[in-house]
């Protein structure tokens, strides 16, 4: 996508680029959709996630969580798409199904995320996900059951 704002996608078109970067494992395209001062939130945090303030830092996170993963996401299952009146906005109820490289394992993680999308550009994403799913598909249960504790 171009450096400037394209009013050419609606917040659910967004959605469904987001969902094809993030099958895709593209942190650069993830990134392309954010305004460059965007938040991506985390409401559900657990040792070792941070939120994303600015499009360099989504692009960084994402990258980052790539490289480190061994959990390949396949496909985003959307249950259901949620648009209101207010017409910035698109919630996806959704499961993330793929495979763990190492073990051949399969996984299926579920997620709420909500977009706020002003001139085709996410500017605030509130993303619920099963953090202790995640955690495991990326092989890092233990760290994080061995952080949480360490804070208890």
């Amino acid at each position: 996508m171009p450096d400037t704002p394209s009013t050419d996608l609606s917040p659910r078109e967004v959605l469904e680029a987001y969902h094809r970067a993030i099958v895709a494992a593209d942190a650069d395209a993830v990134a392309e959709l954010y305004a460059v001062d965007a938040v991506h939130e985390f409401p559900f945090l657990f040792p070792g996630v941070t939120d994303y303030h600015g499009r360099e830092e989504v692009r960084a996170g994402y990258r980052a969580a790539w490289e480190q993963s061994p959990a390949r996401t396949e496909k985003v299952v959307e249950v259901a798409v949620h648009e209101g009146k207010d017409r910035e906005l698109v919630i996806a109820e959704r499961f993330f199904e793929g495979t763990i490289s190492t073990t051949g394992e399969s996984f299926l993680v579920p997620s709420i995320l909500v977009l706020r999308v002003r001139d085709g550009r996410i500017v605030h994403a509130r993303d619920y996900m099963d953090g202790l799913g995640t955690a495991k598909a990326m092989g890092a249960l233990e760290y994080v059951v061995s952080a949480l504790g360490a804070n208890a």
